[in-house]
């Protein structure tokens, strides 16, 4: 006979190996090429978190705005101390901050708070810091001129019955406004914070 027949031993077919690593294979080409890459695909929904951290932007309220009282006036420093009632929320600070600006822009502003500029051609808050408590021991004009010298002011030269620290911390909302600055005119903030010392108390958040 022409044809060979098959010795003892001899496998005959496919080697199971070349079965196995087809097999292998093809599951690869349908992990990579169907199944979508779901690691190179932006997360989202509520429990997707960025793989940096981007500022907080600034933030808004829709609430209330809460009563208040002037109980401080440093003309020296251009500072303006309110007092709001202990139950208010920070909601309710960003609106009472907002307000404080749209009557500022409106110029409107001096029918809620005394001028701190009156004679600047600029306006009437041409220069101010209007810092706003809800502790009345701490809404007095010495946490202003605390808050106003500084992080960094060397205590025993500027003695004060409200230490920075403690007037810092008990800041509910601070609205600072300089119209001389062209590039920020004003900044507002939950809390208190010093961009130049990089000083910030515990409940600080940029507002605008």
């Amino acid at each position: 006979m022409s044809d060979e027949e098959p010795t003892e031993g001899r496998r005959v077919g496919v080697h199971p190996l070349f079965v196995v690593f087809g097999v292998i294979f093809g599951l690869w080409l349908f992990v990579t090429l169907i199944i979508p890459k779901s690691k190179d695909s932006p997360p989202h929904g509520p429990g997707a978190s960025p793989n940096t951290t981007a500022p907080l932007p600034g933030l808004m309220s829709s609430d209330l705005v809460p009563s208040f009282t002037v109980t401080g006036k440093v003309a020296g420093i251009n500072s303006i101390t309110l007092l709001v009632p202990q139950a208010t929320t920070d909601s309710q600070v960003i609106a009472l901050l907002q307000s404080f600006q749209k009557a500022r822009l409106n110029d409107a502003l001096e029918g809620l708070l005394p001028a701190t500029t009156p004679k600047d051609k600029l306006g009437a808050f041409a220069i101010a810091d209007i810092y706003i408590f809800s502790e009345k021991q701490y809404a007095e004009p010495e946490s202003a001129k605390a808050l106003s010298r500084g992080a960094h002011a060397p205590g025993e030269f500027y003695p004060s019955s409200i230490p920075y620290e403690v007037a810092m911390e008990n800041v509910r909302g601070h609205y600072a406004i300089n119209l001389h600055n062209k590039t920020k005119p004003e900044h507002a903030s939950l809390g208190f914070g010093e961009d130049a010392t990089g000083v910030y108390s515990k409940r600080y958040q940029p507002v605008f």
